[in-house]
């Protein structure tokens, strides 16, 4: 089992952007940071490397895209292809965790509380970032069993 009192890292990879969330040092709770704009390989995994170091995470857990029907599809297989080359960017443990419907969540979330549409686009892949880390989190917490 996962040492729960560490410090994780979420990222919501995109195309254009990659959202990121952080734990507490305790590894409870999820919160988002500032999302990433993609500027090339080398440049994306060491921005990445250098918040784990700064920030002094243990873990980092990326959201897969897994398709509804539970199969892998172009992003899943783009997103593995990123982990890959992430794990060899950072000396701490790099997962993956299911992030289906964490967008659409977090967008529903942000609509409910009422902000902007324009704001909801600088600070979505963030949010969502925060769900797939928090479920991860709970899951973990829970002693891997689903809540």
């Amino acid at each position: 089992m996962t040492d729960p009192v560490e410090r994780c890292l979420g990222l919501d990879v995109g195309e254009k952007r990659i959202g990121l969330a952080l734990s507490d040092p305790l590894g409870w709770t999820a919160g988002p940071l500032p999302v990433l704009t993609r500027v090339s390989w080398k440049g994306d995994l060491a921005r990445i490397r250098e918040l784990v170091e700064r920030l002094e995470v243990r873990r980092v857990v990326v959201g897969l895209p897994i398709r509804m029907d539970g199969t892998s599809g172009e992003a899943a297989e783009r997103t593995l292809h990123f982990v890959e080359r992430l794990k060899s960017a950072v000396r701490v443990a790099v997962e993956t965790w299911d992030e289906r419907l964490s967008t659409q969540e977090a967008e529903r979330m942000l609509i409910g509380a009422d902000v902007r549409r324009e704001k909801r686009r600088q600070v979505i892949d963030g949010v969502a970032a925060s769900l797939i880390l928090q479920a991860y989190l709970d899951y973990r917490n829970a002693g891997g069993k689903p809540r």
